[in-house]
């Protein structure tokens, strides 16, 4: 049986876009590693439109940067209520875009199609009811994954103290505000998200080799007669694509699902979620593990369990790590020189207790 250092040899040994060489080979390692514990495996094609997970963030970080510009010119020249409008629809507008993108058009897009391949396992009689998942591909970015939350959330917050200082200048009649310091704000905070371009210059080692060899360790550790579901996907680099696509193909019925995304051998555990806090899921998990941090996904980070959890899956996402784990992820950094694979190894062996655990009771 593997160990976790030699899955994470096999599957970050070189950058893995999604569709290149390098994932399907790491899709094969897989297969080879989940037919041995007992899954039977299948891959499972589907199209996806590339264009939402290369253009869509830098576009949001560009039409940030141009709104609250042409918000400020506006309020700076006597103009604050034509500013707030500016402010208040474009953010209707970007907003509704951006749910759209995100659910729907990484799927239907006509343009920018490509195949993808999911892997997809299962062990036991019927549709399980806990599943495990991971991403196999990797992508590099200009500026880490860090930075790019970082400016999502600051972008935000520029956005709105705008809208603010533009409605009371124009419903009170107060001193314009220092516009071109908001502006220069907003400027500075949409640049690292414009910089958000997708490269292939990442091994991809925390993000995800190491989710995906937790998954493959804590279902060999789980034991064979231990009933559970696998999906790794492809793509969520990409949009999430993989995983919509799982939850368009309405092939599996919505379950619980636990996504393992990056894990460090340093740091604590966290659990993210989005939506509905999972409340049965979230139990589970902290009742069965010490030193766990809980709470809502960061703005500007995407994870597959956001996809699941938008097609009616209780879905959480575990990570380990620290502040210094995130600033490697999308960077050439992100390699095995900095992971051993001790995390890896010790989530896994607490992920195969709660898989133990939740199949009894299941039973019971």
């Amino acid at each position: 049986m593997p160990g976790a250092r030699e899955h994470l040899e096999r599957l970050a040994a070189h950058p893995r876009p999604a569709g290149s060489p390098a994932e399907r080979d790491a899709r094969e390692w897989c297969r080879a590693s989940l037919a041995a514990a007992g899954f039977a495996v299948t891959a499972e094609p589907f199209s996806y439109s590339a264009v939402p997970g290369c253009a869509a963030t830098p576009a949001l970080g560009l039409a940030g940067i141009a709104i609250v510009c042409i918000a400020a010119r506006l309020a700076a020249v006597g103009h604050p209520l034509r500013a707030a409008l500016v402010l208040a629809v474009a953010g209707v507008v970007v907003a509704t875009a951006g749910a759209w993108i995100a659910r729907v058009a990484v799927t239907r897009l006509p343009w920018g199609r490509r195949e993808g391949i999911n892997l997809v396992a299962t062990r036991g009689d019927g549709q399980p009811s806990l599943w495990l998942a991971a991403h196999l591909d990797s992508k590099s970015q200009p500026v880490p994954i860090l930075l790019r939350a970082a400016g999502v959330t600051a972008l935000l917050v520029v956005w709105l103290v705008a809208l603010v200082l533009a409605v009371i200048q124009a419903a009170l009649g107060a001193d314009p505000a220092p516009w071109p310091w908001i502006a220069a704000a907003g400027v500075l905070a949409g640049l690292p998200v414009a910089a958000s371009v997708v490269g292939a210059r990442s091994p991809g080692a925390l993000d995800n080799a190491s989710g995906v060899a937790t998954v493959l360790r804590a279902a060999e550790l789980a034991g064979a007669g231990v009933p559970l579901g696998i999906f790794f996907t492809s793509a969520e680099e990409l949009g999430l694509a993989g995983a919509r696509a799982v939850v368009r193909s309405r092939r599996y019925p919505p379950a619980r699902a636990i996504n393992v995304d990056g894990i460090d051998d340093a740091g604590p555990v966290s659990i993210t979620y989005t939506g509905r806090r999972p409340g049965a899921l979230l139990a589970r998990l902290v009742a069965s593990g010490a030193n766990l941090r809980v709470s809502r996904l960061v703005p500007g980070v995407l994870t597959d369990a956001v996809a699941l959890t938008d097609g009616g899956w209780q879905a959480v996402t575990v990570s380990k790590g620290t502040w210094r784990t995130v600033a490697r992820i999308h960077t050439p950094n992100d390699n095995l020189v900095a992971l051993s694979g001790d995390g890896v190894e010790s989530v896994a062996r607490w992920l195969s207790v709660v898989i133990a655990e939740a199949t009894h009771t299941a039973e019971t």
